[in-house]
């Protein structure tokens, strides 16, 4: 999709949460790659986490972050399969204010292209959140760099056209 070059870039401020019951920081391969891929795109790291599969943590960590007026959007990486830890998309409900059920879809339809059917395992999710956007990720580098590379990239760049999540912050919280 085109970028608009006459336009002016404008960094989003994100924060990260990687969910996982067996992974420290220390060994979070997918975090490390949203983060680059991230602070590569010109945008700013507001904070980042490791939680552990519990819905109420999750929700709380969320709440937090929608809070702080400096957070404009949540990227997590973890917890959105089938098993019974995973939890993530749950969670993501809780806080939500509107779901945007286009991001689910068209993140599976991408995995499809590299993984084949076993994307219909994953429930990757985004929603708005009393104004901040949330999207919930699969733990996997290929997964973070499939929604990065594929949807997210663009979306959070104010000069994508015709198009893009950015412009639509100053309006998120109308009634």
């Amino acid at each position: 999709m085109p970028i608009d070059t006459t336009r002016s870039f404008t960094p989003v401020r994100i924060a990260v949460l990687t969910v996982s019951d067996t992974r420290s920081l220390a060994e979070d391969r997918s975090g490390d790659t949203l983060v680059g891929l991230l602070t590569e795109a010109g945008h700013e790291l507001a904070d980042r986490i490791l939680l552990r599969d519990d819905a109420d943590e999750i929700v709380d960590q969320l709440n937090r972050w929608i809070e702080d007026a400096s957070i404009d959007c949540i990227l997590t990486t973890g917890g959105t399969g089938v098993t019974g830890r995973d939890v993530t998309p749950e969670a993501v409900e809780r806080v939500a204010s509107k779901m945007i059920p286009g991001f689910g879809e068209l993140f599976r339809w991408l995995s499809y292209q590299t993984i084949g059917t076993s994307t219909i395992q994953s429930r990757a999710c985004a929603c708005v959140a009393r104004g901040t956007y949330i999207f919930a990720l699969p733990g996997s580098t290929g997964a973070v760099k499939d929604a990065w590379n594929g949807i997210l990239r663009d979306q959070l760049d104010s000069r994508h056209r015709p198009c893009n999540f950015v412009e639509l912050m100053p309006r998120l919280l109308e009634q």
